[in-house]
This record gives structure tokens, C-alpha cells and sequence, in this order.
């Protein structure tokens, strides 16, 4: 397998595994019948800890391998990916410069707090149009120039391959943690908005476990533009195995859980974010998070996981739980 390239710069951000776990008190809550285990991407150790941070080793790597002294992005107000790119950026000694698209909430909620606590400037758009957002990304990105900087610009939510490699290495270390103890993993239920831990885990279980499947949740983007995305980031990560991960069979994503949109909240998404921290003492967001896990959960009392090891992969976002929905 080409995960990961030895020669891809990489800033370091934590040095410790997330944790493996067994969800014991949950599997039995739902009736026994599935074995259900945790990765805790939440507990990676900075700024409320979060998936992207896999993603952002290597983007902020290449910033500085570049020369790059500001780093440019975008999302919405209660972005995992934002909020940890303003602490990597912190971290690594980087300025940083936020574009969210809107519209804004009424009270100024923790994303933006933590984003400005850690040095970060925040560029409030007041609509969700995703042109205005790159025009306003491009506008940033001159102003930084014109003032003598050197812009790195990243992909909104850190996407994109050179992202999904932290993930690729994400889903090996899972695997060397399941090996430990002993675990199968028959299925990885994750959420999936731009696509790069999928196609990371994806490219991971085809190395070291091929009949895990990775079950994506879609909480974002329309399968239809989420699937040729995560087929093109398969092919870049492991071009020598493409014609093998890349088959429709191995995308799978699940697109009942979206309710009216991303950033909004289900009723099964809140009742599963319930059964799992009455359970296990385990918080997630309401509106990224909650949604892989309602699907986890209806995957299970439907009987289509019964007999079967199952990995939810806990992505983080809990600054989200505070976030103000207007």
C-alpha cells in the first residue's frame, strides 16, 4: 500500500493512539445481538480533540514545507475542521484566517469563541453560498499576499488526498488496536461530509482487513457528489489497488439520516445521542456525530448487524452540543 508516503511533510499534532473501546452497556441496551466498540477520535488531545486533526498533520506540513505563514480556510460556525485548524495554526506558529458561511447566529456560540481564543480571524459571510464562500476565500487569500504573507489554502473541512492520508493512517492504527485485543472488525460506521475518512478507512481495511466494510453516513453533501469524491481520493491514496477499493460495493454510504439538511438536527439522532451517554457516559454533537451513531443504532435493531464486531468512529465536533441552531 502507497499510505502513508514516507515523504509527505508532516507536523506533528499528538503522539498517542486514540482510544479503542467497548461500548459493553450499549451493545446490551440494544439487545445484545451486536458488539459494538468505539474509536475516540474526541479524546485526541487538542482544542476539544476531533478526526481532522489526522487530516491537519499533513496540511500544516505542507504549509510549512511551503514557506506558508498564514493558513486559509472555510466551513460553517461550529466546524470541527475551522476550530482545529485554529490551534494547529496556534501550534505551529501560524497565522490563520477563517471564512464562515452563514448565516450567523444571534448569540456569538463556543466554535467561534474557541476559533478567536486561539488567534484566529473570523470572516462571517451571512449567506450559505458556496460562491460567495471561494470568492470570499480568494479575497482573504490576495489581502494576505498584498500585505507581504504567504498563504496556504485548505480545502473547506481539510479535504482532499493529502488530508485523507492522516485518516489512512487513522484506519491502520485501528486495525493494529484490534489485533491487540482480538476484535474482527466487521463494519466501520463513520459520518461522511467531504468524504477523506472514509476514503482514508477505505484504503486502510483494503490493506489490512478487506471484508471490513466502511459504512458511511452522510451528513452533508448528496451522494452524488459524495461518492465520485470518495472514488477519486481511493484511487490517489492507493493507485496500485484502485480497481480493487474503488468498486461500488466498497462506498457505502447511508443517506436516510440527513433530515433537513447538515447543521440540522434529527429526533433519531437525538435519541441515539441519548441511549449512548446514558449508556456509556459518551457525549456527541447533535448534528454531525449523532447522525453516524442513529444510523448505528438502526442498523442494529433492524437485525442487519446481528453476530457482527462494529467500530463507530466517535469523530468529535462536541463543541457542536452548545452551538445555538438558528
Amino acid at each position: 500500500m502507497s499510505v502513508p508516503a514516507p515523504e509527505l511533510p508532516r507536523f506533528r499534532l499528538f503522539d498517542a493512539p486514540s482510544p479503542l473501546a467497548p461500548l459493553h452497556r450499549l451493545s446490551a441496551a440494544l439487545g445484545g445481538r451486536t458488539e459494538i466498540w468505539v474509536k475516540r477520535e474526541d479524546l485526541l488531545p487538542l482544542a476539544f480533540g476531533g478526526n481532522k486533526l489526522r487530516n491537519l498533520e499533513f496540511l500544516v506540513g505542507a504549509a510549512l514545507a511551503d514557506g506558508a505563514d498564514t493558513l486559509v480556510t472555510s466551513g460553517r460556525r461550529w466546524s470541527n475542521h475551522c476550530r482545529l485548524t485554529a490551534a494547529a495554526g496556534a501550534r505551529a506558529g501560524l497565522a490563520v484566517e477563517l471564512v464562515l458561511s452563514g448565516p450567523p447566529a444571534s448569540v456569538r456560540g463556543p466554535g467561534v469563541v474557541l476559533m478567536t481564543a486561539f488567534g484566529a480571524t473570523v470572516h462571517q459571510l451571512p449567506s450559505l453560498d458556496r460562491d460567495a464562500r471561494e470568492a470570499e476565500v480568494a479575497r482573504v487569500t490576495r489581502a494576505v499576499v498584498e500585505r507581504g504573507g504567504r498563504p496556504y489554502v485548505i480545502e473547506v473541512g481539510g479535504s482532499g488526498v493529502l488530508g485523507a492520508h492522516g485518516q489512512a493512517l487513522a484506519g491502520l492504527e485501528l486495525f493494529d488496536q484490534a489485533d491487540a485485543v482480538g476484535v474482527a472488525v466487521d463494519r466501520i460506521v463513520v459520518p461522511s461530509a467531504t468524504g477523506g475518512t472514509q476514503a482514508g478507512l477505505i484504503v486502510a481495511a483494503a490493506d489490512r482487513s478487506p471484508a471490513t466494510r466502511v459504512a458511511g453516513v452522510i451528513v452533508a453533501r448528496p451522494a452524488s457528489e459524495l461518492r465520485p469524491a470518495i472514488g477519486s481520493m481511493v484511487r490517489s491514496l492507493n493507485p496500485d489497488n484502485a480497481a480493487g477499493v474503488d468498486a461500488d460495493r466498497a462506498i457505502e454510504l447511508d443517506e436516510r439520516q440527513l433530515g433537513d439538511g447538515y447543521g440540522r438536527p434529527t429526533a433519531e439522532a437525538g435519541a441515539a445521542a441519548d441511549l449512548l451517554a446514558g449508556t456509556e457516559g459518551i457525549l456527541v454533537d447533535p448534528i454531525y456525530t449523532a447522525k453516524a451513531l442513529a444510523s448505528l443504532v438502526s442498523g442494529v435493531r433492524s437485525g442487519a448487524l446481528d453476530g457482527q464486531q462494529v467500530v463507530f468512529w466517535h469523530a468529535g465536533g462536541l463543541p457542536g452540543i452548545f452551538e445555538p441552531l438558528d
